[in-house]
């Protein structure tokens, strides 16, 4: 990296690694022997729902590969995937078919 030192760098990593462990431990070994609370369960199952797609979409509507530019073989990658999970509510199904979309998108048409 240009302007940090391999100091500053391993600094950043260990303060980061310190933050997320005091963040993890906040939550699980401070509440580990009260019983979390129903509604905090009930929204905890939807963090995995809300993560992939925000950390996906940004890359399917603006790809870095592509200078930004919408890409049809990304879309219907995207569209692909969406369509197999609403259609099976199988989520490795839908990753692997949206993966072989893409895989194939850009076989197909480079």
């Amino acid at each position: 990296m240009q302007g940090y030192s391999d100091a500053t760098v391993w600094g950043i990593i260990l303060a980061l690694g310190v933050g997320t462990y005091l963040i993890r431990w906040s939550f699980l070994g401070a509440m580990s022997n009260r019983p979390v609370p129903e509604r905090a369960q009930r929204l905890l199952r939807y963090t995995a729902v809300a993560v992939l797609p925000a950390l996906v979409t940004p890359l399917v509507i603006w790809p870095p590969a592509t200078g930004g530019d919408p890409d049809p073989v990304r879309l219907g990658s995207a569209a692909v995937t969406l369509g197999v999970g609403l259609v099976t509510r199988n989520t490795l199904a839908a990753i692997i078919c949206g993966g072989v979309t893409l895989g194939l998108g850009h076989w197909l048409i480079g």
